[in-house]
């Protein structure tokens, strides 16, 4: 099997005649999968995830046929988890509370794409296009935001979203110890400190 049929286009969505068993176990499979490359990077055994997940390898291996397969629908979650906690929070929260737990929500997301990086580097080779529609989601979430927490006078002015979004990116050049969640997360309050109008 070549990579490029591992991993189609839609490969981010749930094949429409699952059974909803089929469908929970897949859906379990992908949580799992996601917090143990966050955790312990992607040569995380496929039989680990499968028995955390309650399921054979073999019912891993039906739905995702191969691991940058199951890769890629991790990153694709991912991608569609941080749009929908934009859309969560800018309801239920304050502007500037909303930016603060994205952010820290984006920490989680570099923890989990960091642990995928090998893999995610040979699917972008037959993908070109994966990593700019994801950036391009992800700077859509953090301007929505963004932009409502300074109309709402919180956030200061001066600040452009593409300053703020190079200051996260540089979390990720942090050392890969298991501190870097904590110091990631200590430095996003370093950001909201900085980044709040004061009263």
């Amino acid at each position: 099997m070549t990579l490029a049929s591992a991993t189609p286009e839609n490969a981010d969505q749930t094949p429409p005649k699952l059974r909803a068993d089929a469908r929970r176990n897949r859906d379990k499979l992908i949580e799992i999968a996601a917090q143990a490359f966050a955790d312990n990077g992607v040569e995380t055994s496929l039989e680990h995830i499968a028995r955390k997940a309650g399921v054979g390898i073999g019912t891993l291996y039906r739905h995702f046929p191969t691991r940058e397969h199951l890769v890629e629908v991790v990153y694709r979650r991912e991608l569609q988890n941080l749009a929908d906690a934009a859309d969560e929070l800018s309801r239920t929260e304050a502007a500037d509370i909303a930016l603060e737990q994205w952010m820290r929500r984006f920490v989680n997301y570099m923890a989990t794409k960091r642990g995928m990086a090998s893999s995610l580097k040979i699917i972008a080779s037959s993908n070109s296009t994966m990593f700019a529609e994801g950036f391009g989601r992800i700077r859509s979430s953090f301007d929505k935001l963004l932009t409502a927490a300074q109309e709402q006078n919180l956030i200061r002015k001066d600040i452009g979203q593409s300053d703020l979004m190079h200051a996260m990116s540089s979390i990720y050049s942090i050392p890969d110890t298991p501190e870097w969640r904590d110091s990631a997360n200590r430095l996003i309050g370093l950001l909201m400190d900085g980044l709040r109008v004061q009263r």
